[in-house]
């Protein structure tokens, strides 16, 4: 604990310095424990940023229905995910950084009776000095995130003991926290809570058949020339097709409609003003319209799967009742990514040639509404938000 004691008060002083020369007064004394508190006692839930508190806010919606009485503090490290917990109607502030006092001070200001760390924030401190049980939801250890914490059995069984509760997102995940330190009867169920995502009712665009509509979604710097390739050549056989391509960074629009015209393509882009059209590629280079693209598409290519990212989430696109296509490289999701393919529900593709006679064969008459069928099916979740929610509330007492 020594060592670990002299790392982070390192990166604190870094944190600190930076914010004290950024003047951000109200951001340091988030980080140092200091600000306003509630009014009666809070269960400190903190998610690293906006994605884990997207994927938790089933769980979140659960917990406020369950237990009026015991509110929820959430802690992130980003200023858009704190913005996002205050939307969502909790109390929300950043994280303290992981000093012993910090955290007393947060505790102390909050009232807080136990910890809800996601996924992977596994915070010595936090785990040590909070009053009361810590749970682990959605939690992740990778491989070599565990091959670090196993050089300090010592910190990590002193840390990882203090576990009440452990819901993992995956099993590979839940035996390393067994093997560091989790106790056996802590362990609970193996849940991804992005297996709860709930597609929000939004109408497709007009004019497009989804059936003749692909989406290549969330797309990186070495996705797009195959996709666009793919897609060439998918046309010289299904000539109605129609491609959607939502780069994962719209700021990257301008490098990517080069990429289109370079190919003498047909194309639209939305942050332009422009709107899909039959038999065209749309550039959907702009913020949080994923849900219209999916609602739109009925095939879609999952990003990051053929140029080393470690993919996006195939979960959105299955709710939306789309047929899934991925490359090889699922790491970020692999454990859907593996029932996914186990169950014949995701088609796996390696390069341009493959996609476009995937994208053929999916204009069979059924194929693609048949796959699409089966991934819904292969990515249902084995319990609920309201089960899980109710495992959590054991660790907390009864409604008052």
């Amino acid at each position: 604990m020594h060592l670990y004691r002299f790392l982070i008060s390192l990166f604190a002083a870094g944190v600190a310095t930076r914010l004290a020369l950024r003047r951000d007064r109200s951001a340091l004394a988030a980080r140092l424990g200091f600000g306003d508190g509630g009014a009666g006692r809070h269960v400190w839930l903190h998610a690293a940023s906006n994605g884990e508190l997207a994927s938790a806010r089933p769980i979140l919606e659960a917990w406020r229905t369950a237990r009026p009485d015991l509110p929820l503090v959430i802690t992130c490290n980003s200023e858009s995910g704190v913005a996002l917990a205050r939307d969502l109607g909790f109390a929300a502030t950043l994280a303290p950084l992981d000093l012993a006092h910090a955290v007393r001070r947060f505790c102390e200001r909050w009232q807080v009776i136990g910890h809800i760390a996601m996924e992977s924030e596994l915070w010595p401190h936090r785990f040590t000095q909070v009053p009361g049980p810590v749970v682990l939801l959605g939690a992740r250890l990778s491989p070599r995130t565990a091959r670090t914490w196993a050089r300090l059995p010592r910190l990590a069984r002193k840390v990882l003991g203090r576990v009440a509760f452990a819901s993992a997102q995956d099993s590979g995940s839940r035996d390393r926290l067994a093997a560091l330190g989790v106790p056996r009867d802590a362990l609970g169920p193996v849940v991804d809570l992005k297996s709860f995502y709930t597609p929000p009712e939004v109408a497709p665009t007009p004019g497009l058949d989804r059936d003749d509509t692909w989406l290549a979604a969330s797309t990186h710097p070495g996705d797009e020339a195959l996709v666009l390739e793919a897609h060439e050549a998918a046309r010289k056989r299904r000539p109605d097709l129609t491609l959607i391509l939502a780069p994962r960074h719209p700021r990257r629009g301008d490098e990517v409609a080069r990429l289109i015209a370079a190919r003498g393509l047909a194309f639209t882009r939305r942050s332009a003003g422009g709107a899909p059209r039959p038999g065209a590629v749309h550039l959907a280079d702009t913020l949080g319209e994923m849900p219209l693209w999916y609602a739109s598409a009925g095939t879609v290519f999952i990003g990051g799967t053929l140029s080393d990212r470690g993919g996006h989430t195939p979960y959105e696109p299955a709710a939306f009742g789309a047929a899934l296509i991925h490359g090889p490289d699922t790491r970020n999701f692999r454990a859907a990514f593996d029932t996914l393919d186990a169950a014949g529900a995701a088609l796996r593709i390696t390069d341009a040639a493959t996609l476009a006679d995937t994208l053929v064969t999916l204009g069979a008459p059924g194929r693609r509404a048949a796959l699409a069928s089966a991934a819904q099916t292969a990515l249902r979740p084995e319990t609920g938000p309201e089960a899980l929610v109710g495992a959590l509330l054991a660790h907390f007492g009864t409604a008052t």
